[in-house]
Order: C-alpha cells, then sequence, then structure tokens
C-alpha cells in the first residue's frame, strides 16, 4: 500500500476520535477496490511444461554477436567481454562457469 509522506500525520487524539462506522466505511471501501478474478480466465493463461506450441509463431529479433561479446565453451551462452574468466586453447570461459 503507498503511503503519502507529504499529508498531514494524525496525532493519537486524533486517531482516537475516528467513530466506529467511519472506521467500518474505510473498510469497506479498501476491499471495494480489489478486483474478481476468473479462475477459469487465470487458468487458460498459463502455458504448462511440455505444452503443444505448434501452432504459436514467435516474433524475436535475434542479433549476431558483437564484436565486444563471446561465446562460453561450456555454457554455450553469449557475453559480454567483461565476463570473460579464461581463454584456454582457444576456448572462451565465462566468469560463472569457471567459479
Amino acid at each position: 500500500m503507498a503511503t503519502d509522506y507529504d499529508s498531514p500525520r494524525k496525532t493519537d487524539d486524533d486517531l482516537g476520535e475516528d467513530s466506529l462506522q467511519e472506521l467500518q466505511a474505510r473498510r469497506a471501501d479498501k476491499s471495494s477496490g480489489t478486483i474478481d478474478i476468473d479462475e477459469t480466465d487465470l487458468a487458460e493463461s498459463l502455458e504448462l511444461p511440455g505444452a503443444d506450441l505448434s501452432n504459436e509463431e514467435l516474433s524475436v529479433r535475434v542479433l549476431p554477436r558483437q564484436a565486444d561479446e563471446f561465446t562460453c565453451s561450456r555454457c554455450f551462452l553469449v557475453h559480454h567481454r567483461s565476463q570473460l574468466a579464461t581463454e584456454r586453447n582457444g576456448q572462451m570461459i565465462c566468469r560463472e562457469c569457471a567459479a
């Protein structure tokens, strides 16, 4: 819940003056802001591992490896040169794999 630090603060005397009806009305206002989520809609948006995605089309822009990047010979991920830990016999190894 967000707090407005610029708003005037209530003293203990002000808090004691709130009536029971005002407090109940505030509680009802807070709960009325919640959104009802249909569980079936939520379940339809979840994708299970091994689901058939053959009819799905992905549009991802793939960039070639840049001049300041290398491919780790152990994990085969492309990293920035700052992540290079060692290079043995032309085999580049990232910091994560070298650890």
